[in-house]
């Protein structure tokens, strides 16, 4: 994924204790669980068109709902001031925007919690002398993305404030693809924590493999943002059909728009097109990693953590081609965009284990 994840360094803690690194690898996975839950949020809230329905960002304040009739009336009357409201939804009554209003709430609710689970653990970790100052930046940094994904998901929203009926796509896979970095580095760290012990094997076969590794997860990551991009144009309402789209392999709708380049964004029939051909890709990258390792003398824990990624991976298109075919029920595709975490999350664990093998043993 990056050049963070390139190599393995060992950190010792300040206690320097087997349980005091595992404490610290089994809050961060945690922590991992907790952005998965976000993310399943997420998708729920943009299914249910609920992204646009609290139209203030307070940050701390924000915590507590309406509870009164008078705030309830306030902050419906702020909703109904933005085009959302007037084309979409005219007429909605309080019901039913407080429906929408619990989605998009829970979302930032939980992204609240998600702060504290990280903050509070991290000062209590430092305070009992289990993390060193080696460790603090990283983590540190970790603390700052989650800010920086709480701005940019205002920096979202408030894109369909103006004249959209929705929020803009680019800035959906914007924070998507935030949300993504910050899960895969955290994995990656955990890792560090939970198994930082050289294994047995040739490093230079393994080095290779990593290098395999690295551009399939780049490629799973690459196809992840354009299924991003399928969510926030609602290309996934289209068609409908599979392998072909409306009986064609090859959809003459492809290029319709100009400029030719718009198309890659904005045309709904390039957008899933895009997102199926790359779909392909992920395929070859996964399977051709899985035969390379097989074929390999590689440390055992390497082979069953590579063998993890075919079954995601066929999970993953079976939940897809689902989605696609029923027409987006809210069910499978938030477990398709689950399952995208959890694809790269396999793809991540095999990679770190090909990196403890390409160490050079004590």
């Amino acid at each position: 994924m990056s050049d963070t994840m390139t190599s393995t360094t060992t950190l010792p803690t300040a206690a320097g204790s087997r349980s005091a690194r595992r404490s610290v690898g089994r809050w961060l996975l945690l922590c991992c669980g907790m952005i998965a839950v976000m993310v399943l949020l997420g998708g729920i809230t943009r299914l249910t068109d609920s992204g646009l329905s609290i139209m203030e960002w307070k940050p701390l304040m924000g915590a507590l709902p309406p509870l009164s009739d008078h705030e309830w009336e306030r902050v419906f009357a702020l909703y109904r001031q933005i085009a959302e409201y007037k084309h979409v939804n005219a007429g909605m009554t309080l019901d039913a925007f407080q429906s929408i209003f619990w989605w998009e709430y829970l979302h930032r609710l939980w992204g609240r919690l998600l702060a504290v689970a990280f903050l509070v653990p991290l000062v209590w970790f430092l305070i009992r002398g289990q993390l060193s100052r080696a460790e603090l930046p990283r983590l540190v940094t970790l603390f700052v993305l989650g800010g920086l994904q709480g701005a940019v998901g205002w920096f979202m929203v408030a894109s369909g404030f103006q004249d959209r009926v929705d929020v803009s796509q680019y800035r959906l896979v914007i924070h998507l693809m935030l949300a993504l970095a910050i899960f895969a580095l955290m994995l990656w760290y955990a890792l560090d924590y939970l198994h930082d012990a050289p294994l047995e094997g040739d490093p230079a076969v393994a080095a290779k493999l990593a290098r395999h590794a690295r551009c399939m997860n780049l490629i799973i990551a690459v196809e992840i943002a354009l299924g991003g991009l399928v969510a926030g144009t609602d290309a996934g309402y289209v068609y409908n059909d599979f392998p072909r789209m409306n009986g064609h392999w090859l959809s003459p709708d492809l290029l319709l728009l100009s400029p030719w380049w718009s198309n890659f964004t904005e045309n709904l029939a390039m957008v899933q097109f895009q997102h199926r051909l790359t779909s392909g890709f992920v395929a070859i990258a996964v399977i051709s990693f899985l035969i390379r390792v097989r074929r390999h003398e590689v440390a055992a824990i390497i082979k069953r953590r590579a063998l993890t990624l075919p079954f995601a991976l066929a999970a993953q298109a079976f939940l897809g081609i689902a989605t696609l075919m029923l027409v987006v029920p809210m069910s499978l595709a938030v477990l398709h965009q689950l399952g995208a975490f959890v694809l790269l999350a396999c793809g991540l664990i095999a990679q770190h284990a090909l990196r403890r093998q390409a160490r050079p043993l004590p």
